[in-house]
């Protein structure tokens, strides 16, 4: 994918690196600004994330990769690898007691996506507070798992004078003190519920289907319940079977159990579905691919010469003029569309994946997430408010638009 163009994205500083030809790197293709980054460093091999195989590891010294290739002792064993990064906060695909077994070193990029992912479960509440006729000031939001997005999310629902509480087992572990709830008191008191823990199958706080029958049937009538996480947090077959008996649920999923083979009688019962796209801010994955070309260069001991500068904000949103007969969810729906409107992630996620031969569904997925189109976070576009009421201006601000009362030059 190309990203605008990579000359008006990168500035070189300084001479540049004395290319490593001996060096070989096998990279996951959609990666951005891949080839800028790492070409001077020695041989880019770039291929579809599912399809890195053994054989292309034999003679690499670097693998760098996304979350849809499982870095494990199958793929990597005959390998000469020195260095795996993965250019995402997760990072449950990579068999990490196995890279330190070998000697091998590791990076991920945390919290690159967090922004993205947090403005992603705004979009969805904001399209379905329309489609709905609720009003998420008079809800309460639930966020299961206080990470990287989980502590964002809460701290924008805080500025926006939404009631939200919070659950983390291991959090509230190391603080007595806490305020923390146990999932099922989370779920009894939430009218939105949002989860943002990674996927883990043991140690004491294990995740996997930690929303299974019990936990959703125990969900108050109306609940809004939104996976911008790990697909198997959720139980999908139990999620379907719900769903098929119960009405009163608005579900959003973005990732899910069986990727990228989705279940299409689900899809078909979810309030809004999207191909695991949450976090693919343009200047997410940017983020991410900075922080591994960082790693990348400490670890071989190269200097890191790239620089990737703040792309140009997008044009100036129309100036718009409000008084105080104007809706306040009304005004940053407008912004909030100008930015991302999830409608059409979901629309085109219906339009490809409703098939019936798992083959097409899966490289449809693909498909999807190869080709997403240039999406951009709120902190880009500046809005132009002029006799608009405090309120207004307050939410702008809490959403992390950039405010000004001044017409743009």
């Amino acid at each position: 994918m190309v990203y605008h163009s990579e000359l008006n994205i990168l500035s070189f500083l300084g001479d540049s690196i004395t290319a490593n030809k001996c060096m070989k790197i096998v990279a996951d293709e959609n990666i951005p600004l891949l080839k800028a980054c790492f070409g001077n460093m020695g041989e880019v091999v770039a291929k579809p994330g599912r399809a890195i195989s053994p054989a292309d590891l034999i003679d690499a010294d670097a693998l760098l990769v996304r979350s849809v290739t499982p870095v494990n002792q199958q793929l990597i064993e005959r390998s000469s690898l020195k260095f795996v990064a993965t250019a995402t906060a997760g990072f449950d695909h990579i068999d990490r007691d196995y890279l330190t077994a070998r000697g091998i070193a590791f990076s991920h990029a945390p919290g690159c996506n967090a922004t993205a992912v947090v403005e992603y479960v705004l979009a969805a509440l904001d399209t379905l507070a329309e489609r709905e006729g609720f009003v998420l000031a008079e809800r309460k939001v639930g966020i299961i798992g206080k990470g990287q997005v989980g502590s964002r999310l809460y701290q924008t629902m805080a500025r926006l004078g939404v009631a939200v509480c919070a659950c983390d087992p291991p959090l509230a572990a190391m603080d007595a003190d806490s305020e923390y709830l146990s999932v099922d008191e989370l779920i009894q008191c939430s009218d939105v519920i949002c989860l943002h823990t990674p996927l883990t199958t043991d140690g004491p706080y294990p995740t996997h289907y930690l929303i299974d029958e019990p936990q959703l049937q125990a969900m108050k009538p109306g609940t809004v319940l939104i996976n911008a996480g790990r697909g198997p947090v959720i139980n999908n077959e139990a999620l379907k079977r719900c769903l098929q008996q119960r009405d009163d649920l608005l579900v959003v999923l973005d990732v899910w159990e069986s990727e990228p083979d989705v279940d299409p009688q689900l899809l078909s019962l979810v309030a809004l579905a999207t191909p695991h796209i949450a976090g693919y801010s343009l200047d997410a994955r940017i983020r991410g691919t900075q922080m591994i070309y960082q790693a990348f260069c400490q670890h071989f001991g190269l200097p890191a010469r790239v620089r990737l500068p703040a792309i140009t904000p997008l044009p100036v949103l129309t100036q718009m003029k409000f008084t105080e007969g104007h809706c306040v969810a009304t005004t940053c729906a407008m912004a909030i569309r100008a930015i991302y409107d999830i409608r059409r992630d979901d629309a085109a996620m219906r339009r490809h994946l409703m098939l019936n031969e798992v083959g097409q569904r899966r490289n449809a997925f693909d498909y999807l997430r190869k080709h997403y189109p240039t999406r951009r976070e709120f902190n880009t576009l500046r809005v132009q408010l002029k006799d608009c009421v405090p309120q207004v201006a307050s939410a702008f601000k809490a959403l992390q638009f950039r405010v000004s009362d001044k017409p743009a030059n």
